[in-house]
């Protein structure tokens, strides 16, 4: 159930929200294992003149996403980075390298939907 946040300094378009979400749902559902049916992606862009990298104002994006801790392994989580700056690479066009992406693991105890944690929905799994 990921949560992801995904910040760009590019010029705002529905064709290009939609492919940044798509993009995202695909490398959460392959690379991470997790379902998109509850992967919430939110997309925000900022004027580019609002961002800068050093002094100067560059193409660049910034994405978070939240798991529930433990989930995946340090392979998973390199290989999710890496094709995500890619992907946005190749979306964005000629972005800065300091373009970042950091994954916040939480706690089953900490968070979840529909009112329920991922504790409890873990428990429940395994009580028949």
């Amino acid at each position: 159930m990921p949560y992801v946040h995904v910040k760009l300094n590019v010029k705002q378009s529905d064709e290009l929200r939609q492919k940044i979400v798509n993009r995202v749902l695909e490398n959460t559902t392959e690379i991470l294992n997790k379902k998109s049916e509850v992967t919430s992606v939110l997309v925000e862009f900022m004027p580019q003149n609002s961002w800068s990298i050093g002094s100067e104002n560059l193409p660049t994006f910034y994405l978070e996403i939240k798991i529930t801790k433990g989930t995946n392994t340090k392979e998973q989580k390199a290989n999710y980075l890496k094709k995500c700056y890619t992907d946005f690479s190749e979306i964005l066009g000629d972005i800065t390298p300091a373009s970042y992406s950091v994954i916040h693991e939480v706690d089953a105890d900490s968070w979840g939907y529909e009112g329920l944690t991922q504790e409890y929905r873990y428990i429940q799994s395994k009580t028949v």
